[in-house]
């Protein structure tokens, strides 16, 4: 049985912080890149919205920040839980793959069906998401969130000392 020690655990929340911010980055950029006709500061705008209501697209670099600001700790708060839960998920779908597919998935869900409508982000009555935009944002989360968090926890899990040594129970 391993013991956990300081190293690990700061090694651990290493790994969280670089795997929010590689994911964040990611999907800040790839945000830009899908909505390239509009200004990037009305994507961190909207961002923004979900806290402060259709005020923050009346707002200015404040309200670009708390997007900014927003959209990064979304983006921790989901490495984290994806990090923590690797091993669980890995030991059930043994493919990394397959477990970046799922968290991909899972954060377009959680985001879209949790975070958003309970937000203040103002949605028409009646809106429904066109079934390519949804298939563009999970595949966009499976390349940028799922992915680099599946690579750097496999990464570290590779590195656990008692992957190295034979098991002794």
């Amino acid at each position: 049985m391993a013991v956990i020690t300081g190293q690990n655990q700061k090694s651990k929340v290493k790994n969280i912080l670089f795997a929010g911010f590689i994911a964040g980055t990611l999907d800040g950029l790839a945000a830009m890149l899908l909505n390239y006709k509009l200004n990037p500061a009305v994507i961190f705008k909207f961002i923004a919205s979900g806290a402060f209501g259709p005020a923050a697209f009346g707002g200015g670099a404040e309200m670009i920040v708390a997007g900014v600001f927003f959209h990064y700790i979304i983006a921790f708060a989901f490495s984290a839980a994806f990090y923590l839960a690797y091993p669980f998920f890995l030991n059930g779908l043994k493919n990394k793959y397959a477990v970046a597919f799922i968290y991909g998935i899972a954060a377009w869900i959680v985001m879209n069906l949790g975070v958003v409508p309970h937000s203040k982000i103002a949605m028409k009555n009646g809106y429904h998401i066109p079934v390519t935009t949804i298939l563009t944002g999970m595949a966009t989360l499976i390349i940028c969130i799922g992915l680099p968090i599946v690579l750097i926890a496999d990464r570290q899990n590779k590195n656990k000392p008692d992957n190295h040594a034979a098991k002794r129970d």
